[in-house]
């Protein structure tokens, strides 16, 4: 089985070049594609260099300018050669040697998809002074917006920025989204189709927005909507499609300009 590690980034020139080392190390088969979403740092230069020593592991995308990250993931799935994708944000706050968690119910034949839970264990709890109110509060509304709109799901951890899914499976889904948003909309999404969200639990060290984190009070409003939006007002068949998502284009990427990292 192989893994396809899609890492969007942006203006992490702090960390990516520690977390691309994480990541290499880690023992599964696997390739690594970074999208640099128009980061005015030295970051895609940091990832060029790593790149360039891995034997085309490391393969690095790059867009002119800013558009978010979920527009950074869709670009990423164009370019998916894997079994398995894995969404892995340029922060230090998941730990890449917990790969084989997310990685174990896909072997054993028993998963479509697979979150990684901050809440499942005590790897959240155990930082939950450093943790701001309103994301705390923020992270249970969503899991309990998500498990009152669709019953069967029972998940503990919509917004965790581990994210795996069969690969065949999350390249047939036309994702729209730009920013953040697309945990909501991937979320929905795969939900109206029917399949079961598993969940793994793993540790979780928090930063600060001193620290670069980039998430906002309004990414939090617009979560709640597209859940909304995709449980109430969109509908699709829920026999996957044949059309995967599509790059998004340059007058996009002009007209919605959002980090890309939480």
């Amino acid at each position: 089985m192989k893994l396809s590690v899609i890492i969007p980034v942006y203006n992490e020139e702090s960390t990516i070049g520690e977390l691309l080392e994480k990541v290499l190390a880690v023992d599964i088969p696997k390739e690594v594609i970074v999208v640099d979403d128009g980061s005015r740092d030295s970051t895609i230069d940091i990832v060029r260099k790593k790149a360039a020593d891995t034997d085309q592991i490391v393969k690095v995308h790059s867009n002119e300018v800013n558009v978010g990250k979920g527009a950074a993931i869709r670009r990423g799935l164009l370019h998916v050669t894997g079994d398995v994708v894995l969404i892995q944000d340029a922060d230090l706050e998941l730990d890449p040697m917990e790969y084989h968690l997310l990685v174990a119910p896909f072997k054993s034949g028993v998963a479509d998809v697979v979150y990684g839970s901050r809440f499942k264990d005590k790897g959240y709890f155990r930082h939950y002074r450093n943790i701001p109110f309103l994301s705390r509060l923020v992270n249970w509304m969503l899991a309990s917006t998500v498990n009152l709109f669709w019953p069967r799901a029972h998940i503990t951890d919509e917004a965790t920025a581990y994210k795996a899914f069969r690969a065949d499976l999350i390249k047939s889904i036309p994702l729209k989204c730009n920013g953040f948003e697309f945990c909501p909309e991937v979320t929905a999404r795969i939900l109206n189709r029917g399949k079961k969200i598993r969940e793994v639990a793993i540790t979780y060290h928090p930063r600060t927005v001193s620290e670069g984190k980039k998430v906002t009070w309004k990414d939090g409003v617009k979560a709640f909507w597209t859940l909304f939006k995709y449980r109430f007002l969109e509908h699709e068949n829920p026999v996957e499609s044949e059309n995967p998502a599509e790059e998004p284009s340059k007058e996009s990427s002009e007209s919605q300009s959002q980090p890309v990292s939480r």
